[in-house]
């Protein structure tokens, strides 16, 4: 583990896997940490010849926090920070997949940074750019369940914990949600997180002057994974998507949802990517 900067920011950063095998670099979605990749899903795309580059992103887990009201940044500036990753371990190319809030940012990066992108893998996750009025809303039983779990007390790391599993398996969308696994993981987000109140900051960073790029800008063999079972961005999204890409490939994973915390998910989802990447 170690830190990279992005301007005057540092960003917690973990490289896994053989230096010498091809890197991935996995970009969290809004509010997420590193932690957010099952070990399970890491571990397999090790196992399969890729090191693995993840890291936390500004104002969550061990990255620095950021005063959004006297220095507010963009969706872009987080796109910059993939790119500050990259550089400050020296690759000037990597494999890219990225989930929810995450994909979006994957998509920018791929279609304005072309050469730092060598295949890219999209999952739960919406078009960045383009019209698509007809895309479905979140799930409503979501929304409300989520909007339950806002109103606990969450003042406590327990009850932190206790919040976050809930979140979790609303996202999960399974009847064979991993509980022990979500456990872990809450616990180990709680833990290592510096400021967990600054992980909202993600949600006001708006649109800044620069244009996101036109999906078909993206030159990269690309993967776009519908989640059959996501509750936030439904099959619809991803189709969307992968119309939207130049030769994209669509993949249905039935019984997938937001996150990775059923059984088998995690190694199915990295085998896919290893796939893409030409592990495989």
């Amino acid at each position: 583990m170690t830190y990279v900067t992005s301007g005057t920011l540092r960003l917690w950063t973990s490289r896994t896997g053989s230096p010498d095998d091809p890197p991935v670099l996995l970009i969290m979605g809004a509010e997420g940490q590193a932690v957010h990749w099952p070990p399970a899903f890491v571990d397999r795309l090790v196992a399969g010849g890729l090191q693995v580059i993840s890291y936390d992103h500004r104002d969550v887990g061990r990255s620095d926090p950021v005063d959004f009201d006297a220095s507010p940044y963009t969706a872009f500036d987080m796109v910059t920070d993939a790119v500050a990753v990259l550089d400050g371990l020296g690759l000037p190319s990597a494999h890219v997949a990225g989930t929810s809030g995450g994909g979006v940012m994957a998509q920018w990066l791929a279609g304005a940074r072309p050469d730092r992108v060598r295949t890219l893998t999209l999952m739960n996750t919406t078009p960045l750019s383009g019209d698509h009025p007809d895309l479905p809303p979140p799930d409503p039983s979501f929304l409300a369940g989520l909007s339950a779990v806002a109103g606990l007390p969450q003042n406590t790391p327990a009850q932190r914990v206790d919040a976050a599993i809930r979140i979790y398996e609303l996202f999960t969308n399974s009847p064979n949600f991993d509980r022990a696994a979500a456990r872990r993981m809450a616990r180990e987000a709680v833990e290592r997180s510096r400021d967990w109140t600054h992980a909202a900051n993600h949600y006001r960073a708006g649109d800044g002057p620069e244009k996101p790029p036109p999906l078909s800008a993206i030159s990269a063999s690309t993967l776009v994974i519908a989640a059959e079972a996501d509750p936030m961005f439904g099959p619809a999204h991803a189709a969307a998507l992968a119309s939207a890409i130049p030769d994209a490939r669509l993949e249905r994973v039935p019984g997938l949802g937001h996150l990775m915390l059923a059984p088998g998910q995690p190694e199915h989802v990295a085998d896919l990517i290893l796939t893409r990447a030409g592990i495989s």
